[in-house]
């Protein structure tokens, strides 16, 4: 496969997306969809089993591209294909079957803080700053988004001023993994998809499963539904093989069955 706004590079279980889109990685609908081919390709692909999504240049994401919206009050119907097209975007990355880590190199302002999001973990370089800026040029939006995140005072004081927060601010709120200087992030970010490579394929798709079910469950339903994956991993060759391993104190070599 092949993109004009992503380079992809898949070794050793591990995809690598990169936005390549200078200067700033804007989200236009070409880049939009293009993560929504790229990720759909991932649930497939038994030689990928995580995801590392990251930027080019100094910027991961400077949000959407205002320079496709002039366009959309031109055309009937442009404005519902463009909502449906920004949703899809980051439901392709959030509904992945594959755990996706969260590489954030710099500035992750708007649509590029909802990518972050969209992902599992958060990982970001000491350089990055998080705000939705709607609010700066006459928008609203992410409002849903900030407060899956952040107490009720803190979403709406960034929804209503563009309140921009540094990684290390982000840090000490125990919302990302680790604010990192630079040249530091990809070996961190790679040593975690490492570890998480190597488990069993079919344990991590029930596990990213049931982060997303249960995440929009209430208590009682989500136990359930965890145990009710728990019978189905026990009865797979790859949880009777990791449990042997387990025993004779060696690694184990899955099937993916």
């Amino acid at each position: 496969m092949s993109f004009e706004t992503l380079d992809v590079k898949v070794e050793n279980d591990i995809a690598v997306v990169t936005l390549n889109r200078p200067p700033v990685n804007a989200q236009n609908a070409q880049l939009r969809s293009e993560l929504i081919e790229v990720f759909d390709s991932f649930n497939d692909r038994t030689d990928v089993k995580v995801v590392v999504l990251t930027g080019t240049g100094k910027t991961f994401s400077g949000g959407a591209d205002i320079n496709e919206r002039p366009n959309l009050g031109t055309t009937p119907g442009a404005y519902w294909r463009h909502n449906r097209l920004v949703r899809e975007c980051s439901n392709s990355i959030s509904e992945c079957n594959k755990p996706v880590i969260c590489a954030v190199n710099g500035p992750a302002i708007g649509a590029g803080f909802g990518l972050m999001t969209a992902c599992d973990i958060w990982i970001a370089s000491n350089t990055a700053v998080f705000a939705m800026t709607e609010i700066n040029v006459g928008l609203a939006g992410g409002t849903a988004m900030l407060q899956s995140i952040f107490g009720k005072s803190r979403a709406r004081r960034m929804f209503f001023t563009g309140m921009k927060i540094t990684a290390d601010e982000m840090y000490r709120l125990g919302l990302i993994e680790a604010s990192l200087p630079p040249e530091e992030l990809m070996p961190y970010t790679m040593e975690l998809a490492q570890e998480i490579a190597s488990k069993a394929p079919i344990a991590l798709r029930y596990a990213k499963e049931a982060s997303q079910v249960t995440a929009v469950m209430p208590r009682r339903e989500g136990y359930r539904f965890e145990q009710n994956i728990t019978v189905a991993l026990s009865k797979t060759e790859d949880t009777a093989e990791a449990q042997r391993a387990f025993k004779e104190k060696r690694q184990p070599v899955y099937k993916g069955r």
